[in-house]
């Protein structure tokens, strides 16, 4: 039985794009390295959970941002070449996260 070949997709990003979106992962990775250090700590639990807060809230901002890029660049250009390829991925994914 042959395996089909699954294509790789990608999604274009100018470098300027690029440079913020790891940028935002930057200081979410420093916010979630000041929980860690916290609980080594013994940090005060409600100190540690506003700071778990603050992350869970820069990593869903993140989503956020790449959910609009996505929009913006791919879902309505495919729209209007009559093409809902883009569209359907992102409904599968949106399905597969709630």
């Amino acid at each position: 039985m042959e395996k089909k070949q699954q294509i790789k997709k990608s999604t274009q990003r100018s470098d300027a794009e690029k440079r913020k979106l790891v940028n935002r992962l930057n200081r979410i990775e420093g916010q979630i390295n000041g929980v860690r250090k916290m609980i080594l700590e013994d940090r005060y639990a409600p100190d540690i959970l506003i700071q778990s807060s603050a992350a869970t809230s820069a990593l869903k901002s993140f989503s956020k941002e790449i959910l609009s890029e996505y929009l913006k660049n791919n879902v309505s250009t495919d729209i209007r070449n009559n093409n809902t390829e883009s569209l359907d991925d992102l409904v599968k994914s949106i399905q597969s996260i709630i």
